[in-house]
């Protein structure tokens, strides 16, 4: 399948704002998508010197037209305010980058950015199915590293897990090694002290067997978890010919209450995922995440069997929900440095702070 540009991009603008952003050093910035997560990457984005809000989009009728600032109170937003189409606020701010956090589906974030793409517009999405697209959509990632190509705009799937923690960081730790035999990859995540929507994504509260139906369903577990995998396949060469992902309910020991759920002895309180490579008869990757309530010993851990021998340990672990916003805001240079196309993490230069 390949590519078809009805319109030819004018590529002189697009790819001058890419390169350098616009009005003067800063790079323009809009926020696709202002639920919890969207909202706190455009306070982080407006912090930022080299960095201008320009606008927000949000399908939900009553934030278009609101003030920006109405979201971020004390942040730095000037007069932007929120649209209700990208389409719309194309027509009056034309941003350098979209920060995008709309969704976890690949083709439904496909068709999101399409539009931006042609746009002359690159983006940053924390959609996880967007980690490693060609995992799920090999056909349709062509069409859009070919489209995003054309018109010099970068795209990137990013985050904290994936996009960092389990996948990023043990792709970096094998730099200092000779020779790497296997990777272990380890989460444990306290859900009590996370948000509502986790809390609720992990089953707090569901019958097991209800959630086993679901993870069954495709509709439970966590996202992209099987998409870190393929990447640190793709980054240490192994071609592997089979992912195996498991997925079973953490159950309650006693009752347990947090600040949104009370989770009765014997319910789901959690989720326990893993994923293992199968490389030429062996299985080189193994990753094991859980998370559920009142956890104990949350951490990340990474285990490298190679020359040097590698244990990593990130005690307490990185909580998701700051470190996500992060990473999305921290990547935007980064994109706009890499050129037009479809990216993925480990081809990008080493995340850093900015």
């Amino acid at each position: 399948m390949s590519a078809v540009i009805t319109q030819p991009p004018q590529l002189g603008l697009a790819s001058e704002r890419s390169r350098s952003g616009s009005q003067g050093n800063k790079i323009k910035i809009a926020q696709f998508g202002l639920g919890l997560i969207g909202i706190e990457a455009m306070k982080l984005a407006a912090t930022k010197p080299w960095a201008q809000v320009v606008g927000g989009v949000d399908i939900d009728p009553a934030k278009a037209g609101r003030p920006l600032s109405d979201f971020a109170v004390g942040s730095k937003l000037g007069d932007a305010v929120v649209y209700s189409s990208f389409e719309q606020m194309m027509g009056e701010v034309q941003p350098d980058v979209v920060l995008h956090t709309a969704g976890s589906k690949i083709e439904d974030t496909f068709d999101q950015i399409e539009p931006m793409i042609r746009g002359g517009v690159s983006v940053v999405s924390s959609c996880e199915e967007l980690l490693f697209p060609r995992l799920r959509a090999p056909e349709r990632s062509d069409v859009i590293d070919e489209l995003a190509k054309a018109y010099e705009v970068g795209i990137l799937g990013t985050g904290v897990n994936p996009g960092f923690v389990m996948d990023v960081l043990p792709v970096v730790l094998t730099g200092v090694n000779r020779t790497v035999r296997k990777i272990r990859v380890e989460r444990v995540v306290n859900a009590s002290t996370r948000r509502m929507m986790l809390q609720k994504k992990v089953g707090s509260g569901m019958d097991p067997d209800e959630f086993r139906a679901l993870w069954k369903a495709g509709k439970a577990g966590h996202a992209g978890f099987r998409e870190s995998a393929a990447m640190i396949c793709h980054a240490m060469g192994w071609d592997y010919h089979g992912l195996v992902e498991t997925c079973e309910p953490m159950i309650a020991p006693h009752d347990i209450t947090t600040q949104f759920f009370h989770v009765k002895k014997g319910l789901c309180c959690g989720i326990h995922q893993t994923v293992t490579a199968h490389v030429n008869g062996q299985t080189p990757l193994m990753m094991d995440l859980k998370m559920y309530l009142d956890a104990e010993d949350p951490h990340d851990r990474v285990v490298i069997d190679g020359d040097p021998q590698i244990d990593c340990l990130l005690q307490g672990g990185l909580a998701g929900d700051h470190a996500t916003v992060a990473a999305l805001v921290n990547a935007v240079p980064r994109v706009l440095k890499a050129g037009g196309g479809l990216h993925i993490m480990t081809d990008l230069a080493a995340p850093s702070w900015c």
